[in-house]
């Protein structure tokens, strides 16, 4: 006599989805076995029309002039959302309240985002400076870039280039002193001839430290050098 195992594997799967079941990190409704519910995922500012260059918003997908009147030495970027709410709540709770499961979302948003098209070699995150690491305990940069580098088939190097000068916070400084904050920031002594680098972090503002991240590993010899991130503030902010 034969037994079907079917309502035994409906039993399983029911049991698995109880067991996965969870509340959304925002509004604490029931979201199943994931970290948004669909209601809140839906909210997800996510970027329209921006500069090619900076990810600055509203620029109809042409370069904008402040990248045209100075050229960065980066040569792209894409940002998966606008650094609004809810976005800007996921991104601190993941930076300051250590919810590491973030980062495999915001890794998924930002290769819906690339898509098929990246051209990249190596996918490098922002670097800490060890002092800062050792506070927080995790680079929130290299979690996300460790689901890209999977989802996109790219390998990854977190110790290519070192944070050498523990900076002030650039938010805590004015606009104009950003800049100048990060000189000299970074280090890098490898060999980076022809290469095309993906440089992942979570919030782009000024694009001060991402710049100063590509004026060095294009002094290493990096041929190109965009930057993936997963948030875009707006101009000035």
């Amino acid at each position: 006599m034969s037994i079907s195992l079917r309502p035994f594997l409906n039993i399983g799967k029911k049991i698995g989805q109880t067991l996965l079941a969870q509340d959304c990190l925002l509004c604490q409704g029931t979201s199943g076995g994931q970290l948004l519910c669909q209601a809140c995922a839906r909210e997800l500012p996510s970027t329209a029309s921006a500069c090619p260059r900076c990810a600055s918003a509203g620029s109809s997908n042409a370069e904008c002039g402040a990248c045209l009147a100075a050229s960065p030495h980066y040569d792209a970027s894409c940002a998966a959302f606008d650094y609004a709410y809810p976005a800007d709540a996921l991104i601190q709770a993941l930076k300051y309240g250590g919810q590491l499961a973030l980062a495999g979302l915001f890794a998924h948003e930002l290769h819906r985002r690339i898509g098929r098209t990246a051209d990249i070699d190596l996918i490098v995150p922002l670097p800490l400076h060890p002092q800062r690491l050792a506070e927080r305990g995790f680079n929130q940069a290299a979690e996300i870039a460790k689901v890209l580098s999977r989802l996109c088939g790219i390998a990854m190097d977190a110790q290519l280039a070192r944070r050498v000068r523990n900076t002030a916070p650039q938010a805590a400084l004015p606009w104009r002193e950003r800049a100048a904050n990060m000189r000299r920031a970074f280090e890098c002594s490898r060999d980076l001839a022809g290469f095309r680098i993906a440089v992942v972090d979570d919030v782009m503002t000024t694009g001060a430290t991402l710049d100063e991240f590509a004026r060095t590993l294009k002094r290493s010899g990096a041929a190109r050098v965009e930057n993936w991130v997963v948030a875009r503030t707006a101009r000035g902010v």
